[in-house]
């Protein structure tokens, strides 16, 4: 697996032509994560994961879950792999935490332009 990285070139959605994951049809997928799945995974704001296409919510949080074991149920529920209440997640200013979980992400997400964004929602009172 690739190490996660702070910050992902323009056009870093297609692996290298000629490397493992460009043949495998892997595509690099940028992964915003908020300050406490950060500190649970031990790594930066953004990490850059090589997922399977076809780019789905799906295919992307268990590449996420696969590379950093430690966001197994905290982001979806172990057994339902539902996502879990208070976490959002974003892509292209569009809210898909209600989109199904199979739905293709846009392309600008599978191209590696344009990051998934997992958000803690923000509640109280």
């Amino acid at each position: 697996m690739i190490p996660p990285r702070e910050r992902t070139a323009p056009g870093a959605g297609e692996p290298r032509a000629g490397s493992a994951a460009a043949a495998r049809g892997l595509r690099r997928i940028r992964i915003v994560l908020p300050a406490h799945l950060r500190t649970l995974a031990g790594t930066g704001r953004e990490v850059a994961l090589d997922v399977e296409s076809p780019v789905t919510q799906r295919a992307v949080l268990d590449a996420l879950e696969a590379r950093y074991p430690a966001l197994r149920g905290a982001i979806r529920d172990h057994v339902t792999h539902r996502r879990r209440a208070l976490v959002r997640f974003f892509a292209c200013a569009r809210d898909l935490s209600h989109e199904s979980p199979d739905a293709p992400l846009p392309d600008a997400v599978a191209e590696g332009t344009e990051p998934f964004l997992i958000v803690g929602a923000i509640a109280g009172g």
